[in-house]
């Protein structure tokens, strides 16, 4: 079999890993659209669109970070099927935010809270696969992250696992507070520049 060169392979997977996210974008933008389009057709939820912000700002940091991937030296079948996967799962968060109907609840709040499980369950294990994802990238590229990288995405899992279990209000509104300060502040301070 013919060997490809590591710029080509990495610009084939590329291609296919943002043809998911664009899904998963034009997912979350659609669906804000939705609501602008339609105010009166569901009553929108502070948080809800708080997680759709979230979506939002996650989507496009990981194809950012996704940039790195060029520095692996050889890509085989199995991690391009994992990064696939690990691409879809964005596509079913986004999809979880904004279903194609809202007529069997009163609203997005009533929305959210019913699906909480899904949406939490499938974050929290977004979170433990970027692990994975960051590894693929080389032990260095762990390295250079220092300790907050595994803190922050162990704390996430932790987070995600009490959201999926409490429909507690005020527990949602810190977590949603607190996770878009933090988004951004970690953006902003480990990945702001590529190289």
């Amino acid at each position: 079999m013919e060997t490809v060169s590591s710029p080509e392979v990495f610009l084939h997977i590329k291609v296919v890993m943002g043809m998911v996210i664009s899904l998963s974008l034009a997912r979350v933008l659609t669906g804000l659209a939705g609501i602008v389009q339609h105010p009166g057709k569901a009553k929108v939820y502070a948080i809800h669109l708080g997680w759709a912000l979230s979506m939002f700002l996650f989507i496009i940091h990981i194809w950012w970070w996704e940039y790195r991937l060029q520095a692996v030296p050889a890509i085989g079948f199995g991690i391009y099927l994992f990064l696939i996967c690990f691409c879809s799962l964005f596509f079913l968060l986004c999809a979880l935010l904004f279903p194609a109907s809202l007529d069997e609840y009163g609203g997005y709040e009533e929305y959210f809270i019913s699906r909480r499980k899904w949406f939490f369950g499938i974050l929290g294990l977004t979170y433990a696969v970027d692990i994975l994802d960051t590894a693929i990238k080389g032990h260095e590229r762990i390295l250079s992250l220092g300790w907050e990288y595994p803190a922050r995405n162990i704390v996430y899992i932790i987070l995600c696992a009490i959201a999926a279990w409490t429909p507690n209000r005020r527990f949602h509104t810190a977590f949603i507070i607190a996770n878009l300060i933090y988004q951004i502040s970690f953006i902003f301070r480990l990945y702001d520049v590529l190289g």
